[in-house]
């Protein structure tokens, strides 16, 4: 693997060329790792792939990576040449790399570029074919070693031993990355390898990245869904079990998400099996496999299609051999499809990889102005993580909540509490291959909870009529009882609305957490990730036709929020008219409220009334306000009204590619935040940073 940093106008590009010895060192891990770390601070990183696994079908890890790289490269681009052509003329298919190389990199910042993966033969003579391309670029070698089934010496032997194939080729050894070790080891295995004189990081064996998911591991026996959720056939199978004993003795040797096989005419353990996995204090379990092409009993497969079991029941024509053999060759792939896998090697090289000091091997240069997406988003989570916030999630019983909260315990984001019944969440988190366990779960209808709320809410309602019958209740819907849980500290905010409207999220918000000192107007901004900026939009989602004082809270808000995240505020007023050069009610009123952030916001920078050309460009700008500190260079946009703002961030969404992260509710003495009922699991990760981020106490710089 290659990185390969953009030419600058005085320097050579700086690259690192990451090489292992053998397969299954996890490359794919450490590439991920790097990708994010690059993203975080350059804003077009590109994918190369020297030699492609197969001419015939794509590559799934060049089609990984581009997924998470931020250079326009396309995956014809991304690839250099086959290992049939390497085979014919070695040295004919590396001028062919470096040529297909050097074209991705000069539309690029930096290129990620993926080393070969031994899918052919494994020797050190590809890796010295390897060191031949790096020395071609002249580029340091950043080492990859397997740990897995070696002590410490025997890594340290291997370490030495790649050196001396490196130097044979004049390529520069510059770290060393040992992938799936030993977890006890790590110390050790990094201290053996130390003399080798060059930075040395560890990372521990992590079963799940290795585990196929049943979805593989049907592939793998040729095998058909008999039954169940086909969207639990991505859940991994951390381990694969032969039933061959009988039901009673299979029970007593089940473990969290294994994979059983047992063949169709098996009625007992079937049934066993499945009820096994429903029920209270029995593991969770990946799936099924029936075996030997043989059909449960026609009364028992009635009887399962009535018990409508979401656990992925396998069928195969394989005997008990050829598919316990076919299991155990079954290996996982860190793919697009595979969320967890990506989110744990994320996690794992955060944790283990120094990143300031591989940034100074890289050399990446002083980062720019520019702001990416993939930028803010990294940003987003590094800022939640250090001030980690504990945030209430009400909607236990969405899958795309659930999700997300695994990610978010994984990545340390936040700490989280989520709403429901546990014995439920649990269970549907276990089948969907989610960690929650850090997480705790309260059911508001049975919590000891209740009663206070209850008591707390009549006081803060008596003046309506509250009584306490009615506001035990009340305080038992997910929302109110979120709601109440962050007023009383409990938790630092919330985040809901996938399920819910944005009344049922905001309505408890307005009655029980009530809006900020000298603010009036609970109202929303998104964050506008453009290719090379974050903008701030508001109010795009709550307040439908704003007054003049209304539209000068917004813009207040709207410019303490985007402080908030890093963004100098710099406020337009937006209106179809710039400066005095129109009249009418609807530019009185844009006119007002500019007056009025004058008035009380002195310290912003606010014009308005602006059309949305001359606050962005600054061109335009310097036509109609030439002399304006804000106009051409705005980042805080207040629309005129819910009807503009809503469809302007549309449309900038959609045809400018840009990402909407929100909306942000603001306003509230404390952060509650309403997710769109659309929302993807990664939409839910950034507002839950976002909503921890709110919850800190310093602003962002």
């Amino acid at each position: 693997m290659i990185i390969k940093l953009g030419r600058m106008a005085d320097r050579a590009p700086s690259t690192v060329y990451i090489a292992s010895l053998e397969g299954d060192t996890g490359k794919s891990t450490v590439a991920l790792g790097v990708l994010q770390l690059l993203s975080a601070t350059t804003p077009r990183v590109g994918v190369f792939r020297p030699i492609t696994r197969s001419a015939h079908e794509p590559d799934y890890i060049v089609e990984l990576l581009l997924e998470y790289s931020t250079a326009d490269i396309g995956y014809e681009q991304a690839v250099g040449v086959s290992y049939e052509q390497m085979h014919a003329d070695p040295d004919a298919a590396i001028g062919e790399i470096v040529a297909r190389f050097h074209a991705v990199a000069d539309q690029c910042d930096a290129v990620v570029v993926v080393g070969t993966d031994y899918t052919d033969v494994a020797a050190p003579s590809e890796l010295r074919y390897n060191a031949r391309i790096a020395a071609n670029l002249g580029a340091p070698i950043l080492l990859v070693l397997r740990g897995s089934g070696r002590s410490p010496a025997e890594i340290e032997q291997v370490a030495e031993l790649c050196r001396g194939e490196l130097a044979a080729e004049h390529a520069h050894l510059s770290a060393v990355v040992v992938n799936r070790c030993a977890p006890k080891r790590l110390d050790d295995v990094a201290a053996a390898v130390a003399p080798i004189g060059v930075p040395v990081w560890t990372l521990p064996e992590v079963p799940l990245l290795t585990a196929p998911t049943m979805a593989e591991l049907c592939r793998a026996i040729d095998g058909t869904l008999y039954s169940g959720d086909p969207e639990l056939l991505q859940r991994e199978a951390l381990s694969v079990m032969v039933g061959g004993m009988t039901a009673e003795h299979i029970l007593e040797r089940l473990t969290d998400s294994v994979a059983v096989i047992v063949p169709g005419d098996r009625s007992d353990a079937l049934l066993a099996l499945v009820n096994a996995h429903e029920a209270e204090g029995f593991p969770s379990l990946a799936g099924i496999i029936m075996n030997g092409g043989l059909a449960p009993d026609p009364a028992i497969a009635r009887l399962i299609r009535g018990l409508r079991p979401k656990l992925p029941i396998l069928e195969t024509e394989l005997g008990t051999y050829d598919t316990a053999a076919a299991a155990a060759r079954t290996r996982g792939r860190v793919s697009l499809s595979s969320v967890r896998k990506v989110d744990t090697a994320l996690a794992l090289m955060e944790e283990r990889v120094d990143g300031r000091k591989l940034v100074e091997l890289i050399a990446v240069p002083v980062q720019s102005a520019v702001t990416t997406p993939q930028m803010f988003e990294y940003r987003l989570v590094e800022w939640a993580r250090a001030d980690r916030r504990r945030i209430v999630l009400p909607e236990g019983d969405d899958d795309r909540i659930l999700r997300a909260a695994g990610r978010v315990l994984q990545r340390g984001i936040a700490d989280l509490l989520i709403l429901g019944d546990e014995a439920a969440v649990r269970g549907r988190a276990a089948e969907l291959g989610v960690d929650i366990a850090a997480a705790s779960v309260l059911d508001p209808r049975t919590s000891e909870l209740r009663e206070r709320f209850a008591e707390e809410y009549t006081k803060l309602r008596e003046h309506k009529g509250m009584t306490p019958d009615r506001a035990r209740e009340i305080v038992a819907d997910i929302s109110f009882f979120g709601t109440m849980m962050v007023q009383d500290g409990l938790a630092d905010g919330m985040v809901s609305g996938a399920a819910h409207t944005t009344a049922h999220t905001i309505r408890p918000a307005l009655q029980i957490i009530k809006t900020q000192p000298g603010v009036s107007t609970v109202s929303s901004v998104f964050l506008m990730c453009l290719a090379d900026r974050v903008l701030a939009y508001g109010d795009c989602a709550v307040v439908p036709d704003p007054t003049d004082t209304q539209l000068a809270d917004i813009a207040i808000s709207s410019a303490h929020t985007a402080a908030r995240f890093g963004i100098e505020p710099r406020v337009a007023m937006l209106s179809y008219s710039t400066g005095d050069s129109g009249s009418g009610a609807d530019v009185d009123r844009v006119r007002s409220a500019t007056r009025l952030v004058h008035e009380r916001a002195p310290e912003l920078l606010v014009e308005g009334p602006i059309q949305y050309d001359a606050a962005i460009d600054p061109v335009v700008a310097r036509q109609k306000l030439p002399d304006s500190q804000v106009a051409g260079h705005a980042t805080v946009f207040v629309f005129p009204d819910l009807n503009t703002g809503n469809n302007t961030y549309k449309a900038v969404q959609r045809s400018a590619g840009a990402v909407a992260v929100g909306p942000v509710l603001q306003g509230l003495r404390k952060p509650v935040n309403d997710l769109s009922r659309g929302a993807l699991v990664t939409d839910i990760v950034n507002t839950i940073a976002i909503t921890a981020i709110q919850a800190g106490s310093e602003q962002l710089v």
